[in-house]
């Protein structure tokens, strides 16, 4: 018997010494990944003047001010906003217990895109502070009304009726906006927003970005040991002492602060929330309090490295980040919904 318990003990230590060091090989990557996105480009500048534009920086030489005005920031983004989208892919799909979970296929995006939207036709030079704050209102809004509709119908929400709820609602959102850019000869002011990308990300974007940002993620990690539990059933959630329906509702919540507050910066990028959930899920277990800090570090070298081939793969244009981000995540939907499908 004491046999048998030390060598379960030693297991878990040993399961314990890998997570450590998985963790520790991503977060090596994702520095690895940052440091090729400040270093490569249209123009590829040598690894002192990157170190001496970050620790001595000079305004009145060229490559710095590549590196320090437009390099840092776009990297920073990227890493923040990448980290946004898949903590709250990962939220919602632990949440819902529904694998197609993502802000961009259950229409927050789209919400947030609308009153973007609205805001360019009505408000124009709205600071970027208050133009955060709609975005994120219309994530609240597309989010209620999809679950107004998705629980409508007779046998209650369900993760197929949820999605196609989502699709519904996107689609529809997805249209409004193009009405609007349309009449109100909005197209080049929204064209950034609807292919996504971190080119427009400045500093003082950052200084109000990186904390709500950070913070959400924080708070999310809390959540962990609840969605857990959550994930293997709410019976079995509910006689564990979880309070179900408040870890739902702030959950969503943070989902939707952190995919609509992501949208206002670098416009609708979907399928990160859906991929890096499901990787870090590969990796790591269904133990969310792990699923959550790697989805944020795995979603921060996905966007670095799209953002990174987008301006790499035919310079000096640029494609667009959402393109390089579909690539991936398209394939990998229609593989989890097969999935899913033979599974019901």
């Amino acid at each position: 018997m004491l046999d048998k318990f030390s060598s379960k003990n030693l297991k878990n230590r040993q399961n314990t010494s890998l997570v450590c060091i998985l963790f520790i090989m991503v977060f090596l990557g994702l520095l690895a990944s940052m440091f090729l996105s400040v270093t490569f480009g249209a123009k590829e500048v040598k690894f002192h003047t990157v170190w001496s534009a970050i620790f001595h920086y000079n305004s009145a030489l060229t490559p710095q001010q590549i590196i320090h005005e437009l390099r840092l920031p776009r990297m920073i983004g990227a890493a923040i906003v990448g980290a946004a989208f898949a903590v709250a892919g990962a939220l919602m799909q632990g949440i819902t217990r529904n694998p197609l979970a993502d802000a961009g296929i259950l229409g927050i995006n789209g919400g947030a895109m609308f009153v973007v939207a609205l805001c360019f036709a009505f408000f124009p030079g709205l600071p970027y502070s208050l133009l955060m704050l709609f975005s994120f209102i219309g994530a609240v809004l597309s989010t209620l009304f999809i679950y107004a509709i998705g629980s409508a119908s007779p046998g209650g929400l369900t993760p197929i009726r949820l999605t196609i709820s989502g699709a519904v609602i996107a689609a529809l959102l997805h249209s409004l906006t193009s009405g609007v850019a349309i009449y109100y000869d909005l197209s080049q002011d929204l064209a950034f927003w609807y292919a996504g990308g971190v080119s427009g990300i400045k500093w003082t974007y950052l200084r109000i970005l990186v904390p709500v940002i950070l913070l959400a993620i924080i708070s999310s990690l809390f959540l962990g040991r609840s969605i857990s539990l959550i994930t293997m059933g709410e019976d079995i959630a509910a006689n564990l002492g979880v309070k179900i329906n408040r870890i739902r509702v702030i959950g969503i919540t943070l989902a939707v602060i952190l995919a609509g507050v992501s949208v206002s910066a670098v416009g609708s990028i979907g399928f990160v929330g859906l991929v890096i959930p499901h990787i870090a899920r590969k990796l790591v277990g269904g133990n969310y309090q792990l699923i959550i800090p790697m989805s944020a570090l795995l979603g921060s070298i996905l966007l670095i490295l799209a953002d990174l081939a987008a301006r790499t793969v035919d310079p000096p244009r640029e494609l667009a980040i959402g393109i390089m981000v579909a690539l991936v995540g398209v394939p990998f939907f229609l593989y989890i919904a097969r999935k899913v499908g033979r599974d019901l």
